[in-house]
């Protein structure tokens, strides 16, 4: 029984310390100094919304003039 547990453990080990293949390729490895890092551009979240806030009701007698029908000519 000893032999099989030992092959078991021997097993589950030997999977835990295979080596994997290295993730980083090329020039692009982030512990390479010289490595090209892109330029940071600051942009505002808030860039392309519209303002919001209250404002003053205005004069409700202007209000009305600027969206009534045009009197006719004749009239």
């Amino acid at each position: 029984m000893k032999p099989l547990v030992s092959a078991a453990a021997a097993l589950f080990l030997g999977g835990c310390s295979t080596q994997l293949p290295s993730p980083i390729a090329g020039r692009d490895d982030p512990s390479n100094p010289s490595a090209s890092v892109p330029t940071l551009r600051y942009s505002s979240v808030t860039a392309g919304t519209a303002d919001y806030r209250p404002v003053q009701p205005k004069p409700w007698l202007e209000q009305n003039k600027g969206v009534a029908p045009k009197p006719a000519e004749g009239m």
